[in-house]
C-alpha cells in the first residue's frame, strides 16, 4: 500500500505576515518570479550528508522552495510533506517532481501562523527558514513537535558570526531563531547528535557571501 503523506491543515489562504518575517507570500512570489530559476535545483548539501543512511520515512521538509531538497527526498525513498508559503515556487517545484510522483505532496501554508500534525514526520528538515522568534515560541514548539518519536529535527542555518542589522544585507539575525538557540528547547527526550559550525559544503548563491553553516541535527527519544 502506497504510504501517504500527513495532512496539513491549510484554513483557507495563508494569512499575510509581517513582511519582516520573512513569511509575506506576496514578497516571496514576486522573489521566485523575478528569474526563471532561483536555486539551483540541487538538494542541499548538509541534508544529503546527514539524512543519507538514515531509514527513510515521512518527511517534513520546511520552507522547500523550488523543491531541490523534497525531490532528493522522495527519489531517496521518503514521502515528503513540502511546503512554503510561495504558490509560485510550489508550481515550479511540482513541475519538476514527474519522478517523484505520489511521493511529495506540494502544500501551500505559513508553519509560522500554523503548526503541522504533531508526532507525524521521522524527518523535519528546516534549511534557511527564516522562523521569527515570537514571545510564545507557537511556531518554533509545533515543529519540535512535529518529529516523530525516534525521528530527527535537521535546522541548518547561514552562519551569522559578524552579521549585524546594519550590516546592509536587510537581516536582522536577532529577529530569528538560530540552532544554538533551539538546542536550548530541546528537553531530556532528545538526544543532540550535531550542533556545531562548519564551511559550506557547496558555494553561496551568487550575490552572497557565505562561507559556513550552522546545524543543528537532534534525534527525538520518545
Amino acid at each position: 500500500m502506497t504510504q501517504q503523506p500527513p495532512t496539513v491543515n491549510t484554513g483557507s489562504s495563508p494569512p499575510a505576515a509581517d513582511p519582516r518575517s520573512g513569511m509575506d507570500e506576496h514578497l516571496w512570489d514576486e522573489r521566485y518570479r523575478s528569474q526563471d530559476q532561483l536555486f539551483s535545483g540541487a538538494p542541499n548539501g548538509v541534508l544529503v550528508a546527514e539524512v543519507t543512511g538514515l531509514p527513510p520515512g515521512q518527511a517534513l521538509d520546511v520552507g522547500c522552495g523550488e523543491g531541490g531538497d523534497a525531490l532528493w527526498l522522495a527519489r531517496n525513498g521518503w514521502y515528503v510533506t513540502a511546503v512554503d508559503v510561495s504558490r509560485v515556487a510550489l508550481e515550479r517545484a511540482a513541475s519538476h517532481s514527474e519522478t517523484s510522483t505520489g511521493a511529495v505532496a506540494w502544500i501551500r501554508a505559513d508553519l509560522t501562523a500554523m503548526a503541522p500534525p504533531a508526532n507525524a514526520f521521522d524527518l523535519v528538515s528546516a534549511h534557511y527558514f527564516p522562523l521569527p522568534r515570537r514571545k510564545n515560541h507557537g511556531a518554533l514548539r509545533g515543529l519540535l513537535a512535529a518529529v516523530a518519536p525516534g525521528g530527527t529535527l535537521l535546522v541548518v542555518s547561514h552562519d551569522i558570526a559578524g552579521l549585524t542589522p546594519d550590516s546592509g544585507q536587510g537581516f536582522d539575525p536577532s529577529r530569528y531563531y538560530q540552532p544554538d538557540e533551539i538546542v536550548t528547547f530541546l528537553d531530556d527526550t532528545w538526544t543532540v547528535v550535531a550542533n556545531e559550525t562548519r564551511p559550506r559544503i557547496t558555494p553561496a548563491p551568487p550575490g552572497t557571501h557565505h562561507t559556513h553553516d550552522t546545524v543543528l541535527r537532534a534525534r527525538r527519544k520518545r
